[in-house]
């Protein structure tokens, strides 16, 4: 299913309807655990499906644990929580060598593996860690493997690394280099959910009853989905589209608008345009599509931008927030006729 072969729209109709049947199962389990928060979910299946990581920023106290950990048991993934903190080291999240004795009174140096090993990480707090050790996740999330005890060691596929923010309480805390931010594919905010939603989270959660979830797929599945994600045709105008954006949200370039000039200091680099490609993909199959639009690339520009583009003081003092300069993006760069 390559944009110069075309393929046979049988086997493409299959495709299609195995996404689209595990998008509608995923959502009707996690519903027994998650009330509302539906983008959220979608967002974190859009990046799943494409094989990205994902930065979860959110205030304390949204679910954002439970539905990482839910996820996980829905693939029948092996999960794994870290919490970060200022005295974590790096030998922590990796694994370590220990001396072990054995019945013959031998000894020798054993790794003991760290929690990045499984197939879900669910990142806690990932800014409350200094540099040292969060640099420690640089190489398993972009190379999906371990250096330690002076060898590299593969990770299990699939491999998600799942981190999470608090925004609101930043003393103490060291914020992630641009470098790593760029790992992300998804930048994921979860916000507080309407009233009547909170209602019924406070009336099941103090109700005593415990839903169990059943796993649908296992990482296999998933990771044939990737393939599958990856072979969906895109048009070039619409991928050349998927470029612009990227490149437009970059300050003192010859194409850059003004406002860009004015309010930002560092635009999105080239992952972007790759993110926004490989999250249009998914979506349009989630939608029951087998090629991408214009729309898809729209839908996924805020989750994978907002992370991206650092606005400078001068947005600060104008009330401008990052948010805003995506949708100016949006309205600015015009998709092909």
């Amino acid at each position: 299913m390559s944009s110069e072969t075309a393929a046979d729209p049988d086997e493409e109709r299959r495709i299609v309807e195995t996404l689209r049947g595990a998008r509608t199962q995923i959502f009707a389990e996690l519903r027994k655990v998650i009330i509302g928060q539906e983008d959220v979910i979608e967002q974190l299946l859009l990046a799943m499906f494409a094989g990205g990581h994902c930065l979860i920023t959110g205030a304390p106290g949204l679910a954002k644990t439970l539905l990482v950990q839910s996820v996980a048991d829905l693939f029948h993934l092996k999960f794994a929580r870290i919490q970060f903190t200022p005295d974590l080291m790096p030998a922590d999240i990796t694994g370590t060598e220990i001396l072990e004795q054995d019945e013959n009174g031998q000894r020798r140096m054993v790794f003991v593996p760290g929690p990045i090993f499984a197939n879900v990480i669910l990142a806690d707090e990932i800014n409350r860690t200094p540099p040292k050790t969060q640099s420690a996740m640089l190489e398993a999330m972009q190379e999906h493997q371990v250096t330690a005890a002076g060898k590299r060691m593969k990770l299990e596929e699939p491999f998600f690394v799942l981190a999470t923010q608090n925004p609101i309480e930043m003393e103490g805390t060291y914020p992630l280099p641009e470098a790593q931010l760029d790992r992300f594919m998804f930048n994921v905010f979860v916000d507080y959910l309407p009233e009547d939603e909170e209602v019924a989270v406070v009336t099941r959660t103090t109700s005593g009853d415990k839903a169990k979830l059943e796993p649908l797929f296992t990482g296999s599945d998933l990771v044939n989905f990737r393939s599958i994600v990856q072979s969906v045709p895109i048009a070039e105008d619409v991928a050349r589209y998927a470029v612009r954006l990227a490149a437009t949200s970059r300050p003192h370039q010859a194409a850059t608008p003004e406002f860009i000039n004015e309010w930002v200091s560092w635009g999105a680099g080239l992952r972007a345009g790759q993110y926004l490609v490989l999250g249009a993909k998914v979506k349009a199959l989630l939608d029951g599509k087998s090629h991408v639009s214009i729309e898809d690339i729209r839908h996924v520009a805020h989750p994978v931008m907002r992370h991206r583009i650092l606005v400078n003081y001068r947005a600060e003092a104008d009330g401008i927030s990052t948010e805003q300069v995506i949708d100016r993006l949006l309205e600015t760069v015009q998709p092909p006729a």
